[in-house]
This record gives C-alpha cells, sequence and structure tokens, in this order.
C-alpha cells in the first residue's frame, strides 16, 4: 500500500551550494506558495511561470550555484526508498533518482515473468534486444538517444500488461577492442602486442572489458533502462561462442563459406582485414599533406602524377596515377575501344617505365575516355576495379605491397623493405631521372582511411574465409518488397534494395588476437578442415599430430554479432526463451547500422533459423550538436551523457580525452564558446525527455545544453505542481474510484476532459511509435492545461472553501493519471511522485508505477467533452488578446485608466477573437481599472 502523503511528517534532507560539477544540481528555490512560517498560502503566490520546451540553441546565460537536496536516508540496494518524508521543496535529479533502479531490479519488475501478474496483463510478448555496445569505452550521446527511445517503447508495453523482454548485451568489438588496449599497455609499459604472447595479451584485453563492461552497466542504470539483467549476455560468453562456432559450421556445410585468395580492405598498421564499416572515406579537395602512423613526416596525396610508358617506334603514353607507389605492380595499360587516339596501338606493348618489360595495352568499355588521358594503368593486386579488370583480360596480379607496408621483394632492391609512402618519393625521383615525368597537377579525390588506426588503407590479395552472400541477400531484399519485413522511416527501403542487389560476398576473417577463433583446423601437405572441435572436424587422427594447426585468424564481429537475436536467447540450444521471444517483435537502432548491422542479422538469421529475427525495424538518425555538426572530440563538441546528467565544470570538460595540442587548443576553445559556465546537472529523465523530443526517425538530431536544461525546467514545474496538489490533498483524503468521479464545475469537467484527450493522443502515438507527439502532448498538458489554468483556478476554490468536495478528487486524477502517462519517458521523477499519492480503496494498488496500467483512451473516454474543450480554448483565447492589450497599453493597478488616454475594443466579430484590436482615439468603458479582470471573471 501506497502512504497518504501530506505536508506534515519529519524530513532528512541536506543542502549544499557548489559551481556545476559531476553530480551537481541546479535546484530551484523553496515553491513559492509556502510562506515563511511553512504553511500553505494560496492566495498570494501563483506557480512559476512555464518555460518553453526548448530553449534557444547556444544560449551562454550563467547557470548560477542552486540548493542541491540529497536523499541520505540509510537504504540498502534493493530496499525501496523512503517516501514517508516531506517532499523538498526543491527539485533535485539525484534526490529523486537516488535508490529506485536497484529496487526496480530486486522486485523482478524488469523481468518477463513478472508482468503475468498484473491485472492488465495481455498475454501478449514483447521482445527487443539492445544493439551491443561495445566494451571500447563508455556510453555516448547516441547510445543516450538509443536508451530513451527502446526504454520508452519497453516501459509503455509493459505497462499495457505485455510481457516484455528487454535482452542486455555488449560486443567485445575485436579489432577497436584490441587497438585501445594496445594503446593503453604502450602508454604504460611502452610494449607492443608482439612482446607478449597471445594468452597474456588475451588477459590483459579480458581485464580491460571486465572494467568496462561494468562501466556500460552501471551508465545503463543510471539511465533508466529497464533491462532485464538476469539474461544478459556478452558476445565473446561461452555460450555465445558455441552459437558462432555452430553458424560457421552449418554455413560450411551449406556451401555458403568458403576459403579464398581476394582484395581485401587491409590495415597495414593493425596488419588485418577490415570491414567496410571501419573504413572512412575522406574527400579530398585537391593537394593536402596527412600525418599517418609510421611517416616521420607528412604525406601528400590529391596529387595526379603524370607517368609515361614508352612504346618502340611510337609516341609514348602517358598515364595519371594518384598511386605512383603501386607502379610496380603494374601489368598492363588499358584504354577504351573507341577512343580513336589508341587505335593504331590496339595489341601493341609498351615498356614499363621503371623495370623496362614490356606490358601490354588492352581495350576495356570501363575506361572513361574523357578522364585524364583517357588511359589508366591495371593493378591487380592493389585495386578493386583493377582486379575485375585483370581477370576479364587473364592479367596475373603482382604483390608489391606487404602486410605492414613496405614494398616486397618484386620490387627489386632499391624499393625492397622502404615505407610504401618513402617509396612513392623514391619512385617519383626515378621518373624524373629516366625523363618520363610528366607533371603533377590538383586532383580531388577520396581517400580510404582506417577509422580504428587512421592509417590509409591498403587493398591487398590475402587467403581469408568469405560468405557467399548473393542468395541470402536476394532473400532479404525480397522479404522488404513483400513487406515482411517493415523499415521506418520507409525512405530506408531504397538504400536496402541498393545494397543488397550489389552485394558481394563478405569477407569475415580478420588477423587479430581478440575474437572468436575461426573453427578451422589446417592439416600440413593437405588443406582446411572446418569442424566444431578437431575431433568433429575429421582430424581424430591427427589429434596430436605436431602437422595439424588451428587457423590462426579470427571472425569478423560482425560475424557474431549478426547472431545476437536469436545466440542472445539460447541458440542453437531449443531454449524457452528462444521458443517464447524469437523472432524478436521490434529492432530499434541507429540508421548507420542498417546495412552492417541489420542486414547480415536479417541474412544470417533467415538462413540459420529459418525465420526473419524480427519484422519490424525502427531507425532513428544521428546526434549532431545544436549547430548541425557531428560530434568530435577535436571540435569539442562532443555530449557526454554523464556530463549532462550529473553536470561538469569547464576545466574539468577541457582535461577530457587523448587530444594533442592543436587539436586541445580547437577543442578547449570551442567548449568556452559553447559551456562557457560549463553544463550544469540537468538529470536523467531531463536528458531522455528532451532526447525523445525530437524527431529521430527523419532528419538528424541536433541536441543542445540548453534544450535539456529546458526539459530540466519542466521536470521542476511537474514537481512544483505535485507539491500544490499534496498539499491541497490533505492529511485524510480518500480517493474516489475514477469510474465514480464526477465533477462538480465546468472547470473540473475541462480539465479532465483534456487528461482524457492527452492520454488518447499518447496512446496513439505509442502506437505509431512517434515519441515526439507524446512529449508534446504531455508539456502542453502539464504546463498549459493543469498549471497555467486549471491550478491557478482553484486556488480560490481551495482558499476559501475549508472542505471542497470537487476540486481534490479531480487534483488526484490528474496527478495520478498525469504521472501514469509520464512514466515511459521520466520513470524516476514518476515513480518518486506517484508514490506519494494515496491509493484508491479497495483497488488492487500496483506497487510500482513501472507496472501500474497505462491509461488508455477507453478507459477515460467518459470524460471527453470535446465540446467544453472548444468554449475553453475560446475563453484562453480571450485573455491571450487582453492580456496583451493590457501590456501594450501599461494597464497596471499603479496606472489607472485616466492616465492612459481614450482607447476603445472592437468587437470580435465573425474571426474570432484573436481578431480584436485595441486603437487610440476612441473609449472603451469596459476595459481597465483596477480589480478589472476580477469582475469580468477572466484570469489574466
Amino acid at each position: 500500500m501506497k502512504p497518504n502523503r501530506s505536508a506534515s511528517g519529519r524530513s532528512r534532507w541536506r543542502w549544499r551550494l557548489g559551481s556545476p560539477r559531476r553530480a551537481r544540481s541546479g535546484g530551484h528555490a523553496a515553491c513559492p506558495w509556502f510562506s515563511a512560517r511553512g504553511t500553505l498560502d494560496l492566495a498570494s503566490h501563483t506557480l512559476a511561470s512555464a518555460v518553453p520546451l526548448q530553449a534557444p540553441a547556444g544560449s551562454s546565460k550563467a547557470w548560477t550555484p542552486k540548493e542541491v537536496v540529497l536523499y541520505e536516508v540509510p537504504t540498502e540496494p534493493g530496499e525501496k526508498k523512503d517516501v514517508y518524508r516531506l517532499l523538498p521543496p526543491a527539485y533535485s535529479p539525484r534526490y529523486v533518482e537516488a535508490a529506485w533502479y536497484s529496487w526496480w531490479v530486486r522486485e523482478g519488475f524488469f523481468k518477463p515473468e513478472y508482468q503475468t501478474r498484473l491485472p492488465q496483463a495481455t498475454g501478449e510478448t514483447f521482445s527487443m534486444c539492445i544493439p551491443p555496445p561495445n566494451v571500447t569505452g563508455s556510453l555516448h550521446i547516441g547510445h543516450a538517444l538509443t536508451v530513451a527511445i527502446q526504454d520508452a517503447l519497453v516501459r509503455w508495453h509493459r505497462m499495457r500488461g505485455d510481457q516484455v523482454l528487454w535482452i542486455p548485451g555488449s560486443d567485445h568489438a575485436g579489432i577497436a577492442t584490441q587497438a585501445v588496449v594496445e594503446k593503453q599497455l604502450w602508454k604504460e609499459r611502452g610494449m607492443r602486442r608482439h612482446e607478449l604472447s597471445r594468452e597474456k595479451f588475451l588477459r590483459e584485453v579480458w581485464k580491460w572489458k571486465d572494467e568496462k563492461g561494468g562501466e556500460i552497466s552501471e551508465q545503463l542504470q543510471a539511465l533508466g533502462a529497464s533491462l532485464d539483467w538476469d539474461r544478459e549476455c556478452f558476445t565473446m560468453d561461452a555460450g555465445f561462442s558455441v552459437a558462432v562456432t555452430e553458424a560457421f559450421v552449418r554455413l560450411y556445410e551449406a556451401g555458403l563459406l568458403y576459403r579464398s585468395q581476394q582484395l581485401v580492405n587491409w590495415s597495414c598498421t593493425l596488419r588485418s582485414a577490415i570491414s567496410d564499416i571501419e573504413v572512412e572515406s575522406r574527400p579530398l579537395p585537391g593537394h593536402t599533406e596527412l600525418q599517418l602512423p609510421g611517416c616521420p613526416t607528412p604525406v601528400s596525396f590529391g596529387l595526379l602524377v603524370s607517368v609515361a610508358f614508352p612504346v618502340d617506334g611510337e609516341p609514348e603514353v602517358v598515364v595519371g596515377t594518384t598511386r605512383p607507389e603501386t607502379l610496380p605492380g603494374d601489368v598492363a595499360v588499358a584504354v577504351h575501344p573507341d577512343d580513336s587516339r589508341y587505335t593504331h596501338l590496339h595489341g601493341r606493348q609498351l615498356r614499363h617505365p621503371l623495370t623496362g618489360q614490356l606490358l601490354p595495352l588492352i581495350t576495356d568499355s570501363t575506361v572513361q575516355p574523357h578522364v585524364g588521358t583517357g588511359a589508366v594503368k591495371v593493378t591487380p593486386a592493389h585495386s578493386p576495379a583493377d582486379a575485375e579488370l585483370g581477370a576479364r583480360h587473364g592479367l596475373s596480379p603482382l604483390s608489391v605491397i606487404a602486410e605492414d607496408g613496405t614494398m616486397t621483394s618484386l620490387c627489386g632492391d632499391w624499393l625492397q623493405g622502404l615505407h610504401r609512402f618513402v617509396a612513392r618519393e623514391k619512385i617519383i625521383s626515378a621518373l624524373r631521372e629516366r625523363g618520363l615525368f610528366r607533371g603533377l597537377q590538383n586532383h580531388p579525390m577520396v581517400l580510404p582511411i582506417c577509422s580504428r588506426s587512421g592509417d590509409v588503407i591498403e587493398y591487398l590479395l590475402k587467403s581469408q574465409w568469405f560468405v557467399r552472400c548473393r542468395e541470402m541477400g536476394d532473400r532479404a531484399a525480397q522479404a522488404v518488397e513483400s513487406g515482411a519485413l517493415e523499415l521506418s522511416p520507409s525512405f530506408h527501403q531504397k538504400n536496402w534494395q541498393h545494397w543488397f542487389s550489389h552485394i558481394g560476398d563478405w569477407c569475415v576473417s580478420r588477423q587479430l588476437w581478440w575474437g572468436h577463433r575461426i573453427p578451422a583446423y589446417l592439416v600440413v601437405e593437405e588443406h582446411m578442415k572446418v569442424g566444431r572441435t578437431k575431433r568433429m572436424g575429421g582430424l581424430v587422427n591427427c589429434l596430436h599430430s605436431p602437422l595439424c594447426f588451428p587457423d590462426p585468424d579470427v571472425l569478423d564481429t560482425w560475424f557474431s554479432s549478426a547472431l545476437f537475436p536469436f545466440a542472445a536467447l539460447g541458440w542453437p540450444q531449443e531454449t524457452p526463451d528462444l521458443a517464447r521471444f524469437y523472432p524478436l517483435s521490434l529492432l530499434e537502432t541507429g540508421s548507420d547500422l542498417l546495412l552492417f548491422w541489420v542486414g547480415r542479422m536479417v541474412m544470417l538469421g533467415t538462413q540459420l533459423t529459418g525465420q526473419l529475427p524480427f519484422t519490424k525495424v525502427l531507425l532513428h538518425s544521428m546526434v549532431r550538436d545544436g549547430q548541425g555538426r557531428k560530434m568530435s572530440k577535436s571540435l569539442g563538441n562532443v555530449l557526454d551523457p554523464r556530463d549532462i546528467i550529473s553536470g561538469v565544470e569547464l576545466q574539468e570538460k577541457l582535461k577530457d580525452g587523448n587530444l594533442d595540442s592543436t587539436e586541445l587548443a580547437i577543442a578547449a576553445a570551442a567548449q568556452r564558446k559553447d559551456f562557457p559556465h560549463g553544463i550544469p546537472e540537468c538529470g536523467t529523465d531531463a536528458l531522455r525527455f528532451a532526447l525523445c523530443s525530437h524527431r529521430a526517425l527523419g532528419g538528424d538530431v541536433h541536441l543542445s545544453v540548453s534544450e535539456v536544461l529546458s526539459s530540466r525546467h519542466f521536470c521542476n514545474k511537474i514537481w512544483n505542481a505535485l507539491r500544490f496538489i499534496l498539499n491541497a490533498l490533505g492529511e485524510g483524503f480518500v480517493p474516489q474510484p475514477a469510474e465514480e468521479l464526477s465533477p462538480s464545475s465546468p472547470t473540473d469537467a475541462w480539465i479532465l476532459s483534456r487528461l482524457a484527450h492527452t492520454a488518447q493522443e499518447c496512446e496513439r502515438a505509442f502506437l505509431a511509435r512517434e515519441l515526439p507527439l507524446i512529449t508534446h502532448a504531455l508539456h502542453h498538458f502539464w504546463l498549459h492545461s493543469l498549471c497555467d489554468v486549471y491550478l491557478e483556478a482553484v486556488k480560490p476554490v481551495l482558499s476559501h472553501s475549508p472542505h471542497p468536495q470537487g476540486p481534490p478528487q479531480v487534483l488526484f486524477s490528474c496527478a495520478d493519471v498525469g504521472l501514469r502517462l509520464l512514466a515511459p519517458l521520466m520513470p524516476f521523477l514518476a515513480e518518486e511522485l506517484w508514490q506519494r499519492l494515496p491509493p484508491r480503496p479497495g483497488s488492487n494498488s500496483a506497487p510500482s508505477i513501472s507496472v501500474a496500467p497505462y491509461p488508455t483512451t477507453h478507459s477515460l473516454e467518459h470524460w471527453r467533452q470535446p465540446a467544453l474543450e472548444q468554449h475553453f480554448s475560446q475563453v484562453q483565447e480571450a485573455v491571450q488578446v487582453l492580456r496583451a492589450l493590457r501590456a501594450t497599453y501599461q494597464l497596471t493597478k499603479a496606472r489607472p485608466r485616466g492616465e492612459m488616454g481614450p482607447r476603445f475594443l472592437r468587437p470580435c466579430g465573425k474571426k474570432g477573437l484573436a481578431e480584436a484590436r485595441c486603437e487610440p482615439g476612441g473609449q472603451s468603458p469596459e476595459l481597465g481599472g483596477a480589480g478589472w479582470e476580477e469582475k469580468q471573471g477572466l484570469m489574466l
């Protein structure tokens, strides 16, 4: 049973003053309708003025130190928070958010088994998995957006009575995690991973994972994510490893997985193949110098080098290239068959400008005759386009760049072992000496960069494992085309269909130490054999043979991540969770993961389970700063969720990160501009509400601190409203059953109708998964309907009547229903305030608002009075016009009508009250004078 909270009772608070810092508050002053004696004074005070939901972006108004209220009642983790004390006079996120989460978890509210006991249980299931964050570090603001959207949907389904399973997890993030641990190893010990054994290095990675994995879980809990932690999984757990091995073997046995030598994206710094998503395409407008790993001096890019290929007895053929370091690997020169400039050379041979060897001049329709000289060098071992062209013409590739980015022995002694970009300059010098250099010119280009190391990607021929994607990709494309798989927003369907119509085979092997070992074994003088173990791979006869070696490579992280929706539920075992919650009801994730993660989940899920892993996909956009810029540490505009929730001083924010001196100077200047006073404590509820207020399913989310701060003011408004309501109810208040509530005045009927209308708007928006419509509806109800109008209207009634009948019951219903409507988006504030409301007698009251019934259109439709709402809208419109007139002519009690000069009020006519105008030169006996508003019965 919930206690009846009133103004009485002892409190235990502690006040603090301070500037914005981690876990600092921006609380407001004591509630304005309490007198100095601490008694309720309704007649002489009004509610604080409304704050718009979205404050101007980039506001630099100082955040002055405020009183901070701390919850200091001794409460063991998992115990229910003490709600028998008086609400503090100031809203403080730290006070509100204390203790609730551990109680929710201990009571099992987040488990699907609990929801079967709810009175509103529907018998339906709703399952979803969190996109597993990488264990490379802390969560960023994009993760916070994901949590805010997903948790709002999950909490709504739970309050509806569905059996909800929201699966938590984290991803081992092979390349990313290995890279960050290697950096830490070098920074702390001056060691590279190759100076350790594989086993010792992996122990270091597991230590990192345990530390960062725990930090990520804490952040998810701080964000209020109502995940079922008993079902948490990690993509390198033993059970998950079984699923990965099983998937690999099944694909191999189905002929969908094979080993072959092909061109791959190669990071010379990491010495590993990497996926397309880890390749950053960086456009260069022309000549640009970049500092690259392993290069002592900057390297020039965006230059087209013209090179002459001599032809015996004919004029030379000039070829342009941005990659002169690959000249030793050239095996031909190609021209378009219809290019008349080279028709006479068809079938002739050219001299290689460095070696003098004869190269064929070939014709191919893919050559663009109007680009450059119309002749291109062909390097099949280091260019995907050239590899296709070379395969069509039977050209053998020459690999001239090694795994570490140095030149191979095929280049000759004068280049072998040189860094490829050092060799570039040496090759250009050699061309000059031989008289075959024909100049340099600016050339816009797109440079492929490894997002993990910052090095330029090389395309190398490597023996790797590949997944055949054509057949699975066709099924994925068909699923969207037929409507079996729904992508929202629908404009993503075009990208989906295009990607799958051009999909190639997927390289799934990586030359790393951290990740799932490929379940394949090399038998010397034989060939690779695949098996779940050596014994199951048909290798019984060589179990103890020194000639049997496991593949040293690991699988692409995206391979294991693609299994998450069903491996997290126990696959390949036939578990109860898999039977009950698979396929998932919904996948919600960032639109940047549509192809690399969502697409691969659909391919492998359909292939391995025979079902789509989910039937609905909800895609949100990227979070950018208030100016629309991508968030970057070097720009200094990164918003850390912890900074927003707990507050941070400017100097502390400037110290965060690992930036060099130049980047730090740029970041410092940007942060002084964007956060001149640091970031104030806003709290989790305000951050969630601000994130959900954006139309994240369309364009990018432009988030500013001022928006979150505005949402914090909204929290404060709700807090003050509930303090008013609780004191108005009094000690002995007993709420009536909702169906028996009968409004005693038009104002009571109006606010109940507005409340029912708000519930209808929220229900429709949740069904459509349009969270911004929900935040708008709730903001409008709490501020403009309840606080600005109804609470002001009932103050005289409560002040002059010792035992009013109607308003307290209506106030209770507004608080009860309004907080339940708010709970999916602001779970901490809603729980804190709802727990202090008295329970309805005879009702099966829920122990927590998180499992209380969500208000429905049907349950409140008896309160709807649209005609009455329309009449009140007209009155409110009139009040707005009259307030504007009073402000325009400065009508105050200190300046009576006689001092203001003549004026008159034009009748409204057919255009409505909004068209009323006040013009000089006339007399309006109806307007002006002290107490005029009260006489007219209007609240100005």
